[in-house]
């Protein structure tokens, strides 16, 4: 049985929540789905579970920074969109001043941390993901164009570039293809989210491009987004064994037949939701990269070994 909200215990407990909501818990699951992989992927038949860990705590600490500050940013907008009418600020349980104290705190730990625990190139990465994804995406970018997410979306697939720092101390063309997975990926992701949420983001005034664009041409979009993902899954196989070869083939082919009904949907007419499409491309993502990483550990022989 939880303290009673009159309560000291109650009110510290309802404080301590609201902190955390700020970070956006549920949104930093994709650092845990990109940075692992990409860190099994650089040390291929090895698993330093330390530094797994603390370069999570470090990226944790990064993701909750830009997430806090994109809060402040939002918050006029956060008021007037149903999904986000609960987060803190939107409903005042927490002083602005406060969150953009804990946003820029989050941020500076994140840096030392990696810095201390990886190597500078992680820590000076974070801060980089950071400042991009609040300056670039949250201030000038989502409430500009439509193309807010195509471009700001850059700042999602950065874990892969620091988990492979963090374990390299440099980077290499293999994080950079996991990077753009991420990238292409983004866009249907969360089209696909904007498509059941348009109402909400017409009247906050942000051109998603679902709020812009007809249906038909935004799972058109999605549909091409969709290719280029498993195509670009496809291309990091020389770098896997024959387990991700199978699993990024297997899950691409499903992937596009999600993306193309959908599309074949809204052309026919019938009535479609984009929520399940949604939800789907989280699964997709995490399978194509829990197989990247078992096969990994296994440090089965690659593709390219084989090969040549």
């Amino acid at each position: 049985m939880g303290a009673r909200p009159d309560t000291v215990w109650g009110r510290i407990g309802a404080t301590v929540l609201a902190y955390l909501a700020l970070t956006k818990p549920r949104v930093i699951e994709l650092l845990l789905v990109a940075t692992i992989p990409a860190m099994l992927l650089a040390d291929r038949g090895g698993v330093d579970i330390v530094l797994i860990l603390s370069t999570l705590f470090g990226g944790w600490m990064g993701a909750a920074s830009a997430n806090s500050l994109n809060c402040v940013v939002d918050a006029d907008i956060d008021k007037v969109m149903k999904r986000t009418e609960r987060r803190p600020l939107a409903r005042s349980a927490v002083p602005t001043r406060n969150a953009l104290v804990f946003g820029l705190a989050l941020g500076v730990a994140s840096f030392v941390w990696l810095w201390w625990r990886a190597n500078l190139l992680a820590g000076v990465l974070v801060v980089i993901t950071i400042a991009f994804y609040v300056l670039v995406y949250t201030m000038v970018l989502k409430r500009r164009t439509w193309q807010n997410v195509v471009w700001g979306g850059a700042a999602g697939c950065m874990p892969v570039l620091v988990g492979w720092a963090a374990v390299t101390g440099s980077l290499s063309w293999e994080p950079v293809l996991m990077f753009l997975v991420v990238f292409f990926w983004t866009p249907p992701h969360t089209w696909a989210l904007a498509m059941r949420y348009k109402e909400d983001y017409r009247a906050a005034g942000v051109p998603m491009f679902p709020v812009v664009a007809s249906e038909e041409r935004v799972t058109l979009h999605i549909m091409i987004y969709t290719w280029a993902t498993v195509l670009t899954t496809f291309a990091l196989i020389p770098a896997a064994g024959a387990l991700y070869a199978v699993v990024a083939v297997l899950a691409g082919l499903w992937f596009i037949v999600m993306a193309t009904q959908l599309y074949r949907s809204v052309r026919g007419g019938a009535p479609v939701k984009p929520l399940r499409l949604f939800l789907q491309s989280n699964n997709y993502l995490a399978i194509v990269f829990v197989g990247l990483a078992v096969d990994s550990v296994l440090g089965l022989t690659t593709i390219a070994e084989m090969l040549f």
